[in-house]
């Protein structure tokens, strides 16, 4: 978590200097398979997920605390960032884990782990998603300066089950001319869908089939989540 102009700037969020790799800078090879597939030309060990699917990179604006620094650019997620704060369930703001949540009002339900999403959802289960967890402290935060939530209103999710469900990004294809990306929106691709050999990932979603809605003023925080 940091400021700026008085303004707690989330952690998953992109700064002005963080900027993209360069396309040309992608290439194909075969993977451990043998069938070819999307790569970054000098790809390193963190550019794939434990799954094998291979990441955007951004340049990172980090301060001696190595914490983002800088003007944010509000509109935009951090891949990197998002992707550490939704695989090990830190709070999106201040990326500290985020603790099991109560209702205040009936102590007797059971506690889950606090998620936003966009008014109007599709709430029939399961719901997926690419915001990352929010801890209690952070969370009407992240319901009033998130530019999406901002726009459509939130919806609180208290979960108790959020696999991992897969990947929001680029598709790509090979052409006599090249890689060219293909046009994309935020459906997700599931884990293990083959279309991910050829897929530049940019946020990581969870799946959450047991959750209900609440309401933030009624929720209190507890013990640590595992």
């Amino acid at each position: 978590m940091a400021t700026s102009a008085g303004l707690t700037v989330p952690y998953i969020t992109v700064r002005h200097g963080e900027t993209p790799d360069l396309e040309r800078h992608l290439c194909v090879r075969p993977g451990p398979d043998g069938r070819q597939r999307l790569a970054w030309i000098n790809e390193g060990p963190g550019d794939r997920d434990l799954r094998g699917v291979l990441w955007g990179r951004v340049s990172q604006e980090l301060g001696i605390d190595r914490r983002p620094e800088g003007t944010p650019r509000w509109r935009l997620v951090h891949p990197a960032r998002q992707r550490e704060t939704m695989l090990y369930l830190q709070c999106q703001v201040c990326v500290t884990r985020v603790r099991d949540v109560h209702r205040q009002s009936t102590p007797a339900a059971r506690p889950g782990v606090l998620f936003l999403a966009a008014q109007g959802a599709d709430l029939k289960a399961p719901v997926r998603i690419a915001q990352p967890p929010v801890c209690v402290e952070h969370a009407r935060l992240s319901a009033h300066s998130c530019t999406h939530l901002v726009r459509h209103g939130h919806i609180a999710l208290l979960a108790r089950r959020y696999r991992l469900y897969g990947v929001i990004g680029t598709p790509y294809e090979l052409t006599l001319q090249g890689l060219r990306p293909l046009p994309a929106d935020d459906t997700p691709l599931p884990y293990g869908d083959p279309r991910l050999d050829w897929f530049l990932a940019s946020q990581l979603v969870r799946e959450l089939d047991d959750f209900e809605t609440v309401d933030l003023a009624d929720l209190t925080a507890t013990t640590w989540s595992s």
